[in-house]
């Protein structure tokens, strides 16, 4: 999984796509997925990174990356 090569994402975590002139605002936890995926980690490795930063239960934050890649995909972001 891939954030696309023509998607900016900035430090404060806007993020816009050239190709459709659609832009988006993560808070701090999209941020740091963002991050994780453009390090080149798979969802497995996002999800221990998580719960080792936050704590909690792991079905949550399994739910909650589910839903957050799926909106990536919605908005045609990624490349898988």
């Amino acid at each position: 999984m891939k954030i696309k090569n023509n998607i900016a994402v900035s430090e404060s975590g806007f993020v816009f796509d050239p190709s459709t002139g659609e832009s988006f605002t993560l808070n701090k936890t999209g941020q740091e997925i963002i991050s994780l995926v453009k390090q080149g980690l798979d969802y497995e490795q996002i999800l221990n990174s998580l719960l080792a930063n936050y704590g909690g239960e792991k079905p949550l934050y399994e739910r909650y990356l589910v839903e957050f890649f799926e909106e990536l995909r919605n908005f045609n972001l990624l490349e898988e």
